[in-house]
């Protein structure tokens, strides 16, 4: 079925007999609302009245206009115009080259007008034909001379107010408020009513075309271009439209937007004024005349006479998407947006966007279709009720309100048929799914949207979006989720699924099946460690509680963080963890060194508890031969932590044989020469021994240190198996050494030769000492010569009891000091 612009009406046909058939002939045609006014061949003007609605719901019956009244002007000359004023109800025609105005209703003569002699064309200012306006303009062109005269019209009178001279006679004129565009035998011009000054625009060719000029809307003129072109000629003498390409036979034209009506002696073409296309012909035999209407246009031939009434717009756009015209109908529909109510215009622009959208979704243009169904805010529901497996996610009250698209592809066929085909179609669901997603579009039936969006990423195996669809806040059903999850072995996701909508414990038990092995997913490569992570996340207690044995029993390193890794306003009470984390030795460890390296805690019983299982578990490691790096923590710890017992945790160490720890608590109680014992002959580690002495050292004075390596001297001499050690003990560290203090605990059998590097090595260093003394002294010397000196130049005023500003005593002596500051001091603050 072809696209329709217009239905075409018969309305008239004009009845005579043959013989008569010259004479009653229509010549012209003027139309005013339901009024329609014929002029014939045979000077008769005659009154029609049309009926209420001419559209095609009429019978024909119906559509056929009324005859009124007509009225034999005189003469057989043909009328060759009329135009209707009804601001007064004057009927003007154009006859044996006089202007006659004539009552509209009663066509009786208006006897105050008389006859305007000698014209030969003639027009009305449309612009001015408003029910504020007093009067109206007219314009005509002399028959004897070349010059246009503008007459002001009233209800009683019309006089000439101006006479503007042309270079040619006119063919055809149109008027627009102060300008008129003319046709002379060779050209077009424009002219301007108020300055009398014209423009030559383009030429013509009248021999072979014919030349007329109509108004195309506000300020613009169309025309019978040359070569066959229609031309738009604003008034300011500038084309702000293409020209229009049509036949060479048009005989005459009309706007009727967005359409233009070209008249052809056999057929009537319409052109769209949007893209410069022929849109629909309608078969007219014999026509020979063509006018504007309220609601369209008329078309004649000698006897009858045809209404062209547009189709509404809506109907036209659904016409043009049902024969894939996408393009076309939007198009018309941006066109005719400034004449049409805005809410209505809004509606209609979803509507045809969104079929637009399915058009291109058939022929498989997704991108398309995508922007269309967004641009149209096309309700999701439509597109999921094509695809037959995500029809269950839709609610049972859901009603489509496209019943076109039933027509499209099906695509369960295509499934079965084209598997390929039916891919891209899925991956287009998926595409503008997620692009409505968390708009106002989707938002009336989320839970719809993201139930079709879990099934279609567990089809397609799009792990990474099906997982980011049920972690964050979703809409999906879970009586429809959970078993679309189970079929495709999802069930990471299916526990996500669950703990976003607030199922904790059915999450976890999800989840603790895919570790244990009963459930198959490979999508997750950690699913204990995300166990531990959300155990430390969660608030409800008794959901951490339920699962924490299973998390400790497969791994205590990994399942203590539930408890460390939880927000600091949030955290487990201390004594409620570790009570039951006595089964957990490594674990207990881990959360200690929590409360005390991150928590800072200085609680003695973590500090001793730690120090225990420290104990505990380096005599385990040592049984199994395991690494010593507990060793290495519990001593710093015994070395670093002022908040343990140091006799509890003594006792805890006395029987074993971790020496180094004993010595280490043994210093904590000032018994050093025990600990360097303990580390000489029951660790029989002599550097340790030397490495306790400095760090034990660390923090005292010099004396402190000599004191200590004093004692582990003592204990090398006191066994003949040390004394090289003794001897390296003194050359190692000569500088702490008073060789007083040495020479008096060494043995008389040691010659001088043995001990003489460290001889030489203190003799050295007291010499160094003294010199630097002397230096120091020195230097302090003239420091205190240059104060003085400095002190000379200054004058010093001492009053009466005047006090030191050091020990604030009065300076009652003749003798002070002063600093460079001019402070005065006693003399002995110097």
């Amino acid at each position: 079925m072809a696209f329709k612009a217009f239905e075409k009406i018969h309305i008239y046909e004009k009845q005579g007999a043959p013989k008569e058939k010259d004479k009653s002939t229509i010549q012209c045609l003027e139309c005013f609302d339901r009024n329609v006014y014929i002029g014939s061949k045979h000077a008769t003007v005659q009154h029609l009245i049309l009926p209420s609605s001419t559209h095609g719901d009429l019978n024909p019956g119906q559509s056929r206009a009324k005859d009124g009244r007509s009225r034999k002007l005189g003469s057989s000359n043909p009328v060759i115009q009329l135009r209707a004023v009804p601001l007064f109800n004057h009927l003007l025609v154009l006859w044996d080259r006089s202007v006659t105005a004539l009552n509209m209703f009663s066509l009786e003569p208006t006897p105050a007008l008389k006859k305007i002699q000698h014209v030969s064309l003639f027009e009305v200012c449309d612009s001015l034909l408003t029910a504020q306006a007093e009067c109206v303009e007219m314009v005509t062109s002399s028959s004897r001379r070349r010059v246009i005269h503008i007459h002001v019209v009233g209800v009683d009178r019309w006089e000439v107010v101006k006479e503007v001279p042309l270079p040619q006679d006119p063919v055809a004129l149109a008027v627009d408020g102060t300008s008129l565009c003319v046709a002379t035998c060779d050209r077009y011009l424009l002219c301007n009513l108020e300055t009398g000054s014209s423009e030559e625009l383009f030429p013509h060719n009248h021999n072979t075309q014919r030349v007329f000029v109509t108004s195309a809307g506000p300020g613009e003129f169309l025309l019978n271009g040359p070569e066959s072109l229609g031309m738009f000629v604003m008034k300011t003498g500038i084309c702000e439209r293409p020209p229009l390409q049509w036949p060479l036979e048009v005989l005459a034209a009309r706007v009727c937007f967005p359409y233009i009506l070209t008249l052809q002696p056999q057929v009537l073409s319409v052109y769209s004024m949007l893209d410069q296309q022929c849109k629909q012909t309608v078969s007219l035999h014999g026509a020979t005349g063509l006018v504007s209407a309220s609601d369209g246009a008329l078309v004649f031939t000698e006897r009858d006479i045809f209404s062209l009434r547009p189709v509404p717009v809506e109907e036209q756009i659904q016409a043009l998407v049902g024969h894939e015209r996408v393009e076309e109908a939007l198009l018309l529909l941006d066109g005719v947006q400034s004449q049409r109510p805005l809410d209505s215009y809004k509606e209609l622009q979803k509507a045809v966007t969104c079929l637009a959208g399915f058009v291109h979704f058939y022929q498989e243009g997704f991108s398309e279709a995508r922007d269309l169904f967004i641009k149209g805010e096309l309700d999701p529901r439509e597109i999921l009720l094509l695809y037959p497996d995500v029809r269950p996610c839709l609610s049972e009250d859901f009603q489509s309100q496209l019943d076109q698209v039933n027509k499209g592809r099906d695509l369960q066929v295509l499934w079965q048929e084209d598997r390929d085909t039916f891919h891209h179609y899925l991956a287009f669901l998926g595409d503008f799914l997620t692009a409505i997603r968390g708009t106002e579009q989707e938002c009336k039936c989320s839970a719809e949207v993201d139930c079709a969006l879990l099934w279609l990423h567990a089809e397609l195996g799009d792990t990474e979006n099906l997982q980011q669809l049920v972690t964050f806040p979703n809409g999906c059903r879970l009586d429809h989720c959970v078993p679309v999850l189970e079929q495709h072995n999802r069930f990471f996701a299916l526990g996500c699924l669950y703990q976003s909508h607030g199922k904790q414990i059915d999450a976890i038990e999800t989840w603790v099946k895919i570790a244990d092995g009963f459930h198959k997913d490979s999508s997750c490569s950690d699913v204990y460690g995300h166990i531990v992570w959300t155990l430390s996340q969660l608030e409800h207690r008794d959901t951490v509680w339920k699962f924490a044995h299973w998390t400790l029993q497969r791994n205590q390193e990994i399942g203590v963080q539930i408890f460390t890794m939880r927000r600091p306003d949030d955290r487990l009470e201390t004594q409620d963890v570790l009570v039951p984390l006595e089964k957990y030795p490594l674990a207990v460890i881990l959360y200690l060194e929590f409360l005390i390296h991150d928590l800072s805690s200085e609680e003695e019983r973590h500090h001793n508890r730690l120090a225990l299982a420290y104990v505990t578990q380096t005599l385990r490691e040592e049984e199994e031969a395991d690494l010593r790096q507990t060793r290495g923590k519990l001593q710093h710890l015994l070395w670093e932590s002022k908040f343990y017992d140091v006799s509890s945790a003594y006792e805890s160490v006395k029987s074993t044989t971790l020496h180094m720890e004993k010595a280490i608590l043994l210093g904590k109680s000032g018994e050093h020469t025990q600990a360097l014992q303990v580390l000489v002959h029951q660790e029989r580690d002599l550097q340790a021994a030397e490495a306790y002495c400095c760090r034990a050292a660390h923090g005292h004075d010099t004396q402190f240190r000599e004191a200590l390596l004093l004692s582990l001297l003592q204990i090398y001499l006191g066994s003949e198996d040390h004394t090289s050690t003794a001897v390296d003990l003194l050359n190692n560290n000569s500088q702490f050494f008073a060789v007083e203090n040495v020479l008096q605990l060494l043995p008389n059998s040691w010659s001088v030769q043995l001990i003489s590097q460290f001889l030489v090595k203190s003799v050295r260093s007291t010499l160094h000492q003294r010199r630097m003394v002397k230096l120091q002294r020195a230097l302090a010397q003239a420091e205190l010569m240059q104060h003085k000196m400095q002190a000379s130049k200054a004058k010093f005023r001492l009053d009466k009891e005047q006090k030191c500003k050091v020990c604030q005593r009065v300076l009652a002596e003749p003798q002070f000091a002063g600093n460079l500051h001019g402070t005065l001091c006693g003399p002995l603050h110097p």
